[in-house]
């Protein structure tokens, strides 16, 4: 406790200062003042920063300003004057979607699971508030800063400024694309040896890492676990608790490119994050839908504006908790009754090895001559790549994704490459990029 003390009130009160960020202001804010509030007040806040939000996107943002949207002061309808916005979109409008100095100001990217990757960008201010609130969320299921962790990342290779973070606040980083039993294995030792009382990172690989732990008889305790990244599937919680000594749960459902969505409550419960986002359940026509109902998550994030994320499309599916429901645990943010994710899939290595999506997205992600990309093993032991390339594209880009792969897993096996004009989404309208339509085995039973 002394310890985390110090990294609240001095180390990272010193970091604030240094880069002119408000990360501790706005942590604080969060505990005690939103974490507090009624509904009507939450609601209150939401009306204004969206209002706020609007106005402000159709007088200087370029994209919103072509538009010529006229709005009426009710920021609930005139919202839905505004398109709804796909990465590709995004993508295609970028220049045009921002205000400010583009080389001062923060990149986010997303993993690229959806086999389109996003990008968005952010002052400092705008991207230590999102920190705040994920951080907020973390606190959910126990986790301090300062607290030894064990994360998993798509990004190993940490610069300096990271370096530092993970010195203080007691992380040790490991990939989460090398997820071979022997190195799972040495991650999880290395966490006894460095005391890691919470694991964070991407459900799959949390999964992973408890089948190993079980499978090889390794004894570790965490506190907590933090899962963000893609769904948390009830096989994933069992093999937790039966590998980790029954931790405390965190679910953080976000985005990379800067919004919190909403996270899992002890009771059990995914409470909407309203002051930060405003979220949007939509049928296929772009009508809301009504409580109880599936609906496509739209978001809207409310305390950016450099890079306004107005209507943003995640391609997931979820249903809205009924407006009058309480929670237990205190909190009167409004809830979501269920987040209907996809499962992500693994495939396997000659030698069992799995990899799970954020494998491959770590290295297509640098690979700007391929648009989109898809993943699919029909016969143990190997694997297709389905890719949309870009008018820039080469073959000798595929030699090189081939032999990232191979060196990588430490194996060479079979790698069809198929060029194709058109990648199928799942009936949830969001690409699926890993598919194994092979009966495979998990690690724990192999």
């Amino acid at each position: 406790m002394l310890y985390n003390s110090f990294v609240e009130n001095l180390v990272l009160p010193l970091g604030d200062l240094a880069l002119k960020t408000d990360f501790i202001k706005e942590l604080k804010f969060w505990r005690n003042t939103i974490d507090k509030m009624s509904g009507a007040e939450l609601q209150n806040m939401q009306s204004e920063r969206m209002e706020k939000l609007l106005q402000h996107a159709v007088e200087n943002i370029p994209f919103y300003k072509r538009k010529e949207i006229k709005l009426t002061g009710n920021p609930y309808n005139d919202i839905k004057q505004f398109p709804v916005m796909y990465k590709q979109n995004i993508k295609e409008n970028i220049a045009d979607l921002y205000i400010g100095e583009k080389d001062k100001m923060v990149v986010e990217r997303s993993s690229g699971s959806s086999g389109i990757q996003g990008e968005v960008y952010m002052t400092r201010k705008e991207n230590v508030g999102y920190q705040a609130v994920q951080t907020y969320l973390w606190e959910w299921g126990g986790y301090k800063l300062g607290t030894p962790l064990l994360q998993t990342g798509i990004t190993p290779e940490r610069g300096t400024i990271k370096k530092i973070k993970d010195y203080l606040l007691q992380t040790l980083y490991v990939g989460s694309f090398n997820l071979k039993p022997d190195q799972v294995a040495q991650n999880l030792e290395d966490a006894k040896k460095r005391g890691c009382k919470y694991f964070g990172g991407y459900a799959s690989s949390l999964n992973v890492h408890a089948e190993v732990a079980i499978k090889y008889g390794i004894d570790i305790k965490f506190d907590g676990v933090i899962s963000w990244g893609d769904k948390l599937f009830d096989g994933y919680k069992s093999n937790i608790n039966k590998a980790f000594h029954n931790p405390s749960i965190a679910e953080v459902y976000g985005t990379t490119e800067g919004t919190m969505v909403a996270g899992l409550c002890p009771q059990g419960n995914h409470h909407i994050m309203t002051p930060h986002i405003f979220l949007e359940l939509l049928d296929k026509n772009g009508n809301e839908v009504k409580p109880g109902e599936l609906g496509f998550v739209v978001v809207t994030r409310l305390d950016a504006f450099s890079f306004p994320l107005i209507r943003y499309y995640l391609g997931d599916l979820a249903i809205k908790q009924s407006e009058d429901a309480v929670c237990s645990c205190g909190k009167h943010f409004p809830m979501l009754k269920k987040i209907v994710g996809r499962d992500t899939d693994v495939v396997y290595t000659p030698n069992n090895s799995p990899l799970i999506v954020h494998f491959f997205t770590a290295i297509f992600e640098h690979q700007a001559a391929i648009r989109q990309f898809r993943i699919l093993q029909k016969m143990k032991g190997e694997i297709e790549v389905e890719y949309i390339p870009t008018s820039d594209f080469k073959e000798e880009v595929l030699e090189k994704i081939a032999e990232i792969i191979f060196y990588k897993t430490n194996e060479i096996f079979p790698i069809k490459f198929i060029k194709v004009d058109f990648i199928p989404n799942t009936h949830s309208g969001k690409p699926q990029l890993v598919q194994n339509t092979v009966v495979s085995r998990s690690i724990a039973s192999v």
